[in-house]
């Protein structure tokens, strides 16, 4: 059965608690742009010999169904009072929907603080790769995988020696969220790592013990990005993609497959126009503010070399566990920020950035069937995991019922494990966060309890027959009507004209 989309709306009014209020994407500006504009899209494409895969169509046709009514919802009744609302099905795609986007979040940063980061300092560490690496991890995955699985190790070992300890005595663990998307909706693959701030060392009793491992300098990551990209390098050369002569190095993708986006996603990668009459020119943007100063090497806490970067700069100690669960819900957001699109007065697509570039950037500039093409950019291939665990964290890892919180894993839990930060079981704890339950956790909204009499909410039924979703919202929609009129002023005679004004 499809998930519910219970998403927040506008709070009430000042002061007073929020309430659950439907999601109505069809007066959204995004959903607006797509439904008008993704049929033109796709008669362009056809016109020119091309066509989209199988999933970025699907992706498309469920966000024009997420959210709305007419596509199938759950009656909820209050027991107390009666009183009745309706929630739309979502569409469950990881592409662009910024609703069910906002659901994943959530549920993403609930699961990682609950059941997998023990309460232990934690370091996020983010990868960016040059451009034609993000084209190929973008179009195929496994090579993605491989190069991430490269990242990791060099990580852990430098953690390990950092610590003491060579990497077959240190246990590290790591979760990584794998983002698509640029600031400016470009595809960007580039990897965001929550890394253990430390290792844990096992002794011969099976007691875990954790060592903290300092700050990196900005030495220490200048020789990690240098391993990184040489490894990446040697890796790329023996699967035979990676050339190179005297002068530079090329990738060639003689024994891949064919990428049937490798035309959207190259310009989307490039910052480049993907469909129209300007197609293959920059996109066009908007500097409203002067150039900012490159800052120093060292108060960044970043390294770069050869289209890599490596940032290490954000860091959360053991007990601050809410700033863990705020980078967690940062790093898995949706790809889109509906508050920040809007269109020009020539009826061109404008997006705000999130940080403006350190050229003045503030704003990119998209025409509607390019924008379309930058959403199409954005979706993922199917069966490809975005989000991966690694070290101890791994499924596969006989430490991970031992460290991690929710203590299931292939190792018996120890007594000597890490304490847990709240007394419930692991099964009552993961059978206690609901969707409702994150609801309220994040956004403070109750949608368990009536909003009129504060009673228990639950679901009365599942409509997905076509004839009774016609008949329920046409009765709906005429309730409304009544209702609005009735709460219409009485009418009265329109103001007497004056013909003569008195002396």
């Amino acid at each position: 059965m499809p998930l519910p989309v219970p998403l927040p709306g506008v709070l009430p009014a000042l002061g007073s608690p929020p309430r659950y209020q439907r999601h109505q994407p069809e007066k959204t500006l995004l959903y607006r742009i797509v439904e008008q504009h993704y049929p033109t899209f796709l008669a362009h494409l056809e016109a020119e010999g091309r066509t989209l895969p199988e999933h970025v169509r699907q992706e498309f046709t469920d966000y024009l169904r997420c959210g709305r009514l007419e596509h199938g919802f759950l009656r909820v009744r209050c027991e107390s009072c009666h009183h009745e609302k309706l929630v739309a099905f979502s569409c469950k795609r990881r592409g662009f929907c910024p609703s069910y986007g906002a659901r994943r979040m959530v549920e993403s940063a609930a699961l990682l603080v609950d059941e997998v980061l023990p309460v232990r300092p934690i370091r996020q560490w983010v990868l960016t790769v040059p451009f034609p690496l993000r084209f190929l991890f973008a179009a195929y995955p496994e090579l993605m995988g491989r190069g991430l699985g490269i990242v990791t190790r060099a990580i852990s070992t430098h953690l390990a020696h950092q610590a003491g300890f060579s990497k077959r005595e240190a246990l590290t663990g790591a979760v990584t969220l794998i983002q698509r998307f640029g600031s400016a909706l470009n595809l960007n693959i580039h990897f965001h790592m929550l890394f253990l701030d430390g290792v844990y060392v096992q002794d011969d009793c099976d007691h875990y013990g954790f060592r903290h491992t300092p700050l990196p300098t900005i030495e220490q990551l200048h020789d990690l990005l240098q391993v990184i990209s040489q490894r990446v390098a040697r890796f790329l050369e023996r699967r035979g993609i990676l050339e190179r002569d005297e002068d530079n190095s090329y990738l060639t993708l003689d024994g891949l497959a064919e990428d049937p986006l490798k035309d959207i996603h190259g310009y989307s990668v490039t910052y480049r126009v993907a469909i129209g009459p300007q197609q293959g020119r920059k996109v066009f943007t908007l500097q409203t503010i002067p150039p900012q100063p490159e800052p120093s090497p060292g108060h960044a806490r970043v390294a770069k070399l050869n289209g890599f970067s490596l940032h290490a700069g954000v860091a959360a100690r053991a007990h601050q566990r809410r700033k863990v669960e705020r980078l967690c819900r940062y790093i898995s957001r949706p790809a889109i920020s509906e508050q920040r699109l809007s269109l020009t007065p020539t009826g061109k697509v404008r997006y705000e950035l999130k940080t403006p570039f350190r050229n003045g950037t503030t704003h990119v500039i998209f025409e509607p069937l390019d924008f379309i093409a930058r959403l199409a950019a954005l979706v993922p291939k199917p069966r490809v995991n975005l989000t991966r665990f690694h070290g101890v964290f791994a499924p596969n890892s006989k430490h991970r019922a031992a460290i991690t919180p929710s203590g299931r894993g292939k190792g018996s839990k120890s007594k000597q494990a890490v304490t847990h930060h709240d007394d419930k079981a692991p099964a009552e704890r993961h059978a206690a966060m609901t969707w409702a339950q994150r609801l309220k956790r994040v956004f403070q909204i109750d949608i368990e309890t009536c909003e009129k009499c504060q009673g228990p909410v639950r679901i009365i039924a599942c409509i997905e027959d076509p004839a009774a979703i016609r008949q329920i919202l046409e009765h709906l929609r005429k309730k409304e009507s009544v209702d609005s009129q009735a709460q219409l002023p009485p009418e009265r005679a329109p103001p007497q004209l004056r013909l003569f004004d008195p002396m």
